[in-house]
């Protein structure tokens, strides 16, 4: 079975802690993981090399891999330069993501610039796109992205995600597999981005971060 069949209609679990959040470790990750495997996941989306490489040596299931990482002339920090992309390589994870968006990247490079790169050094690696809007969405396909996600939509002007209409917009006319990401906080959201048709859904927040879920909670007793 290819990669892309084993996400196919199931839900990846972003595991990922901050280095500010009380659960940032390799270990509490892995543990994560593992708990989210067992809950019926398809896969994993986690964030550094010493957290990808642990989980892997737990979870056999897929593992889309992100380094984030700031650089003082971009606001582009998910796998923003090759740096990134040639770790995450060599730590084995089956999928890459990184920003698709149209914002430049370290340097002053432009995604146009930077992707044909990336895809002529690694034919044959599987990247996902993590895109802001439709049109971004459209373009990282045309660039040659094995997967598109809506991770970024509403992150860069402020609109409600999930956005359903980018979700089932992409999954009619981009022509690649479309992976419904960002602000999915319950199973009935969930179940509608898969009803637009797309090919898998992360989840992250809503799962795996409590201080997260617990400021939702603790706003709905102040009535925010």
């Amino acid at each position: 079975m290819s990669i892309l069949d084993e996400i196919k209609g199931g839900l990846i679990v972003s595991c990922q802690a901050l280095e500010n959040e009380p659960l940032h470790s390799s270990f509490i990750m892995t543990r994560m993981a593992e708990a989210a495997i067992l809950g019926g996941a398809a896969g994993i989306r986690a964030n550094s090399i010493q957290d990808i490489c642990e989980i892997k040596k737990s979870v056999k299931h897929p593992v889309i891999g992100i380094i984030k990482v700031e650089y003082p002339d971009s606001h582009v920090y998910i796998t923003p330069s090759m740096t990134e992309v040639d770790a995450l390589v060599k730590c084995g994870c089956e999928i890459i993501a990184m920003d698709a968006t149209d914002r430049k990247r370290p340097s002053g490079e432009i995604l146009a610039e930077f992707f044909p790169r990336v895809r002529e050094k690694y034919p044959d690696k599987l990247f996902m796109g993590d895109c802001s809007t439709i049109q971004e969405g459209l373009n990282a396909a045309e660039m040659g992205f094995d997967l598109i996600a809506t991770t970024l939509c509403g992150y860069n002007d402020g609109r409600i995600s999930p956005d359903f209409e980018m979700m089932s917009v992409l999954a009619r006319n981009c022509g690649k597999p479309v992976v419904a990401e960002g602000n999915i906080w319950t199973p009935e959201q969930l179940r509608q981005a898969m009803d637009c048709g797309i090919h898998a859904a992360v989840v992250g927040s809503a799962i795996t971060r409590p201080m997260l879920i617990t400021r939702r909670f603790v706003s709905a007793i102040k009535g925010e």
